[in-house]
This record gives structure tokens, sequence and C-alpha cells, in this order.
């Protein structure tokens, strides 16, 4: 059992239909950067009880959060959510048996997972779900810059040098006209689970309408993927290859994703996270975000997205 048993069951015991458990045959961690996740073995099912973490409302939306789980496990990605308060944060949702939380090695070694999981962002993307929230990333950056204003921390030096840098390639995007989609907008590795033969996907924390291909760049990222691995997963993805335009918008989200995270990540500092070190984190995305808008490459993919 964790540490955290009584807890995780008082938790538990917040669904209607759970208010009479007062043990568990197994309590287990599982992972999460900002909130307690358990999985729950009781007598007759298995659940996962999630205890959002301190000081989470004041950038997630718990509400908005159950629209969207409770959408994406329609359209056949996610775990039933069997019970969310949207205020206290706590969400209840199915157990996924005989799957394996992803890693960025796991997937580099389990055999076609690129491919699993660029089907499954086309499933999500393609549902006609529609997701409460709007995640706009150049709005998003100020609302956490906004956060950060009210803490004691630093940002990277050159931040806004980066940040100003951007500014023109928001502008391509946002005369692109490009599709709106039900997205993840947080592509962990950790956010997928694989069964071998399908993906899912879970924690919808950030989720809202975006460029479905946010969800690619930015899964791209977490995963370390290699060039291979990103034509795997965008052959799975589209049911073809990409054009220039599309491939040009996912780089842009691997750089874009990283500037916002950095952000994240130093909120996540200056609220005492003990779960990472998270000014390494921080700093660490936004170097990997500055050396990919500084490869010569980069102005080509921007370049072909505004020529469409």
């Amino acid at each position: 059992m964790t540490e955290h048993a009584d807890k995780v069951l008082a938790a538990l015991r917040t669904a209607p239909q759970f208010a009479h458990v007062t043990s568990a045959l197994h309590i287990t961690r599982l992972g999460g950067l900002t909130n307690l996740v358990h999985r729950v073995d009781l007598e007759d099912q298995s659940v996962i009880v999630r205890i959002p973490g301190e000081n989470t409302e004041e950038y997630i939306d718990r509400g908005v959060e159950k629209h969207n789980a409770e959408a994406a496990a329609r359209a056949g990605v996610s775990a039933e959510v069997l019970h969310a308060d949207a205020a206290s944060g706590i969400m209840i949702t199915r157990t996924i048996e005989a799957i394996e939380t992803m890693t960025p090695d796991l997937f580099k070694s389990r055999h076609g997972s690129p491919g699993r999981a660029g089907a499954a962002l086309a499933r999500l993307h393609a549902s006609g779900e529609t997701f409460q929230f709007r995640f706009e990333l150049f709005s998003m950056i100020d609302d956490y810059l906004k956060v950060l204003s009210t803490k004691d921390v630093s940002l990277p030096d050159g931040y806004e040098d980066v940040v100003a840098a951007a500014t023109p390639v928001g502008e391509v995007l946002a005369a692109a006209d490009l599709p709106l989609a039900p997205c993840h907008c947080d592509p962990l590795c950790e956010n997928f689970l694989d069964d071998g033969e399908r993906m899912w996907i879970v924690d919808w924390e950030y989720s809202g309408m975006n460029d479905p291909l946010w969800d690619l760049g930015d899964l791209s990222v977490e995963a370390g993927m290699t060039a291979e691995q990103d034509a795997q997963m965008l052959r799975a993805y589209f049911g073809r290859e990409p054009t220039a335009a599309e491939t040009g918008r996912v780089v842009i989200y691997k750089a874009m994703c990283d500037l916002l995270w950095t952000l994240w990540g130093l909120i996540q500092l200056a609220d005492d996270n003990p779960a990472e070190d998270f000014w390494a984190y921080a700093t660490g995305r936004f170097d990997r975000c500055r050396k990919l808008m500084q490869d010569p490459s980069f102005d080509g993919h921007v370049a072909a997205v505004r020529a469409g």
C-alpha cells in the first residue's frame, strides 16, 4: 500500500458509487508531475483516482477538463470517466488493463508505437467531438507570464528575445487559417498507454480545440523521436506522406511547445513542486527551443506554412 492510502480512499469515497468503500486490495502510486495518481484495485473492479496538485487551480479549469475527458472517452481514445468533481478536481476513471505506460525509451523499443500514437491522435482529431476551451499558444504564454509575475522566480536569460522572435511565426500560423480539432495539447509520453495493438490517451488537463498538428509536434519532442519515428507517426496519422506545409507546422510546434512548457516548468518551480528539478526542466526546454529556431532549416519550414 502507498503512504497516501487514506487520502486516496477518502477521495474515492467522494463518488457516490464508491461512498461505501473503506479498504482496497491494492493501492498503487502511478506517475504524475503535479498530481497524486493511484490505481485502486477493489474486489469487483479497478479504477484510477487522481487528486489534483496544490495550486493547479490557478491554471487548470476542472470543469473544462471533465467535459473534455468525457468527450475523449466517447471518441474511443480514453478511459471511461466514472466521477469528476470540478470543485475539488478529484477524478476517477476506469482502469485500462494490459497496457504499458509509455516513456521515451519505450517509444524507441516498442515496435510500431509511433504509428499507433499517430493513429490514436488521428482518431481523436477526426472524432467530431467538440472540446471546451480554445488552446491559444500565445495567449497561454501571456497568461503564464502573468502567473509568474506574482511569484518569486526568474526567466531564463534571453527568454524575451525568443518570444519576440516567435511573434512573426505566430503571425504566419494565424494567417494560415488552420483547422481546429479536439486536441490533447499536452502529449507527454506517460499520457499514452499501449497494449501493442492500439494506443490509449489519458490526462486532459490542458486539452482544447487546437491545430491538430500541435499534438504531433509536441509528442515528437516529448518522446525524443528520430526523423524515422516522426515519419512513421505522420504516415499513420495522415494515411499518406505529409505535405511540406504540414511538416512545417509540426516542426514549428516542436519549438513552440518548448517555449510554452518552459513557463509551465517555472510555475512548478515557484510552487515548490518536488516532483522534479523544474529549473533544469525549464532551462533544458528553453535551450532546445532556441536551438531549433536558430537552425537554418527553421525559416524554410515557416516559409512552407506561409505558402500553404
